[in-house]
């Protein structure tokens, strides 16, 4: 019985030491096969490529292409802000300086065009209004003067230079009366009612627009000059988006193209259409797109940042199929046949740049028809890529 156990074991241990051995020799010979190929010179490294056997290369099913040129309608990234034509935005000044003596405008306030928006006072209206009295008074008389020097040189009673000089008087005084006239309508005051004795220190400032205040300057009692802004106000009605465009971009930009984006201050997502294209470009080599929204909003605001999408005609652009580019992370890949041997096939992952995508085909920015490798892998990407990481783990 104890010769029958110790045989027992025997056997046991040589069984255990068989199999030891035959793990270490497919070790080693998985370990030293890559190494008993010569390994052509490229700028990859061995984590850049995997190998599939035969057997492994025929299930995956995996199929070769190369890149091929299509149109894909392409977006384009944009910025900009909303904006108002000049016409709807207008900055208020006194037409002649004086202090501010009341105002009932807050910034964001409505108002009507034609509103009474603020009241300026200096003793300067009422010299003018003075001088206008007596240059009327003055044209008055010269006038009728100038119609008895007629009579008279009808009549051969007067001279012809009396005649002359007294037309001089009156034609000059009737100018600086129109002149006048013209300062007292400049400063929103009526000729007719100062010509009836109606004097004042104050004039009013109305608002021209319908709109919003979005701007107020000075407090009562402080001085305004003739240049200086008192009020913005802003007309939202006419409300579109003014975009930015680079010149390398501008061949791609057409009248009619739609846009969309979403505002700084939401998430939500609009459209537009390009309008307008402006002829100049600026200092920072860009020129201006007018926009008009699809959909107006009274609860939008000029000046507002967006920025967007607009999309552009359709290209003539290298492609390859979508399912043919991995994306990890923020890179993107794809797979090119590097080299076939006996026992298998070899691929390199490559990085690329990708544009936009139509129709399951998605451009290859980094990379031409005319110089790709006519051995991209167009299907079976992902099995590759499943391979790779599996093999990365177990290392």
């Amino acid at each position: 019985m104890y010769i029958y156990s110790f045989a027992l074991f025997l056997t046991r241990i040589t069984k255990v030491a068989s199999l030891f051995l035959l793990l270490c020799i497919f070790s080693c010979s998985t370990k030293t096969e890559p190494a008993s190929e010569e390994t052509p010179s490229t700028d990859s490294t061995d984590e850049d490529v995997v190998f599939l056997t035969n057997l492994q290369y025929q299930t995956a099913g995996i199929q070769l292409g190369s890149i091929t040129m299509r149109n894909i309608s392409g977006t384009l990234k944009v910025n900009g802000m909303l904006d108002v034509p000049p016409q709807n935005l207008v900055s208020i000044s006194p037409p002649m300086g004086g202090f501010l003596k009341s105002t009932p405008l807050l910034q964001g306030m409505q108002v009507k065009k034609g509103q009474a928006i603020a009241v300026i006072e200096n003793l300067d209206f009422i010299q003018l209004q003075q001088e206008y009295l007596d240059t009327k008074s003055q044209l008055e008389f010269q006038e009728a003067e100038y119609q008895r020097q007629q009579e008279l040189s009808k009549e051969n009673v007067n001279a012809l230079k009396t005649l002359q000089q007294t037309k001089a008087q009156y034609q000059s005084t009737l100018a600086r009366f129109k002149g006048l006239q013209a300062k007292l309508r400049f400063i929103h005051l009526n000729p007719e009612n100062v010509g009836k004795g109606s004097i004042q220190s104050t004039i009013s400032l109305h608002s021209p627009i319908n709109g919003f205040v979005t701007q107020v300057h000075g407090n009562l009692g402080a001085y305004i000059n003739a240049t200086d802004v008192l009020f913005k106000i802003v007309d939202p009605e006419h409300l579109h988006a003014e975009l930015t465009i680079f010149e390398k971009d501008i061949p791609s930009i057409k009248i009619g193209q739609k846009v969309r984006f979403v505002l700084a201050n939401e998430t939500k997502e609009r459209t537009a259409t390009v309008y307008l294209i402006r002829k100049e470009i600026a200092e920072d080599r860009s020129i201006g797109v007018h926009c008009h929204l699809d959909q107006e909003d009274d609860n939008l605001f000029p000046g507002t940042y967006l920025s967007g999408w607009l999309e552009t005609s359709a290209l003539a652009v290298p492609t390859l199929p979508e399912e043919s580019v991995i994306l990890s992370g923020e890179k993107k890949y794809i797979f090119i046949l590097k080299k076939r041997t006996q026992e298998g096939v070899y691929f390199e992952r490559k990085e690329i740049q990708t544009g936009n995508t139509e129709l399951s085909y998605s451009e290859i920015k980094s990379m031409t028809s005319a110089d790709s490798p006519n051995a991209i892998v167009v299907k079976g990407a992902y099995d590759l890529w499943a391979a790779m990481t599996n093999t990365e783990e177990e290392e």
